[in-house]
């Protein structure tokens, strides 16, 4: 009787070695299993409150941190350049992409996931003209216009241009980046640029005029993406920045001055000019219905002039 008591004993105290061990195996492996770094696209313009006020406070570094990953910040702003450095695995979150870049990247073999929206901002994309003699799109009929190319303002463009009855090749484009566009128009060596936030901003302090804005023409779409591989990989980290995404929303809520001031500071911007910016923005990342249709109707604005020659399906892009 002694025996057989001893030996249940033995036996639990072996059972419960054997969970323990187990236990900590199966932690020790979860933790090896996280990677060392997480990169995420710092982007502040056009004005990208969110982006600014999870960086000044640390955000991503503190949710990360727990697990002695370190969060780096490269400030990729041009959608392809951040789709290549996705394709490339040094950058994991394109943490403001347009939604234009997102899907000929993804049409090019891009290997990336949709995980919320960044931004809505019709308002704020603008197609502006300094010459008196252009008032309106048709009056840009064999001039010259500057502006990122494959991106949401050359949409905008396009878009406007056939609304009016006019064609791609009605105007020369001239692909530049924002400020450079800017820049061309202000020196007179375009007639039109396409621009966006505090450049478009200074543009028309400066004297340039709207010609028009994305309002009724392009939603401006801009989206969050995740590299496919690291989705597979850590479905929970991507749980956990989209969760740390959604408080900085919450903050910026509900400390909305000092999330203009933050913002104010980092741009370079008056807290005026900020204020005047900040209503044209709709930060809500769900992905609504409408987004997606928004997204569906980008990809067929793409094909219909050639900037895009496969289909895909949007919706296995988006992570449910």
């Amino acid at each position: 009787m002694y025996s057989m008591k001893k030996g249940l004993s033995l036996l639990a105290i072996l059972l419960a070695l054997t969970v323990t061990v187990s236990g900590c195996s199966r932690e020790q492996q979860a933790a090896a299993e996280k990677p060392k770094a997480v990169n995420v696209t710092y982007v502040k313009a056009p004005l990208n409150i969110p982006s600014i006020v999870e960086k000044q406070t640390g955000a991503f570094d503190k949710e990360f941190g727990k697990d002695g990953i370190t969060v780096s910040y490269p400030e990729i702003t041009a959608g392809p350049k951040q789709t290549e450095a996705m394709a490339a695995g040094s950058v994991d979150f394109a943490h403001c992409l347009g939604g234009t870049a997102a899907i000929l990247a993804a049409a090019n073999g891009v290997d990336l996931k949709i995980t919320g929206i960044y931004s809505r901002a019709p308002k704020a994309f603008e197609l502006l003209a300094k010459d008196q003699g252009i008032q309106s799109v048709k009056d840009l009929k064999g001039k010259k216009v500057a502006g990122p190319k494959g991106t949401v303002l050359h949409q905008l463009l396009l878009t406007a241009l056939d609304k009016n009855g006019m064609k791609a090749d009605d105007v020369e484009f001239i692909t530049m980046d924002i400020p450079g566009a800017v820049a061309a128009l202000m020196n007179g060596s375009v007639d039109a640029a396409l621009a966006a936030g505090p450049d478009a901003l200074k543009a028309e302090m400066a004297g340039a005029r709207v010609i028009t804005n994305g309002e009724g023409l392009v939603e401006a779409t801009i989206v969050t993406a995740v590299r496919g591989e690291f989705y597979r990989k850590y479905p929970d980290l991507v749980q956990r920045f989209m969760k740390t995404h959604y408080a900085t929303l919450d903050y910026i809520k509900n400390n909305q001055e000092e999330a203009l001031k933050m913002t104010a500071a980092e741009t370079g911007l008056t807290i005026d000019m900020v204020k005047r910016m900040a209503p044209l923005y709709d930060f809500d990342a769900r992905i609504k219905p409408s987004d997606i249709e928004e997204l569906k109707a980008t990809q067929e604005f793409l094909l219909k002039n050639g900037m895009l020659t496969k289909q895909i399906d949007i919706e296995q892009l988006i992570v449910k």
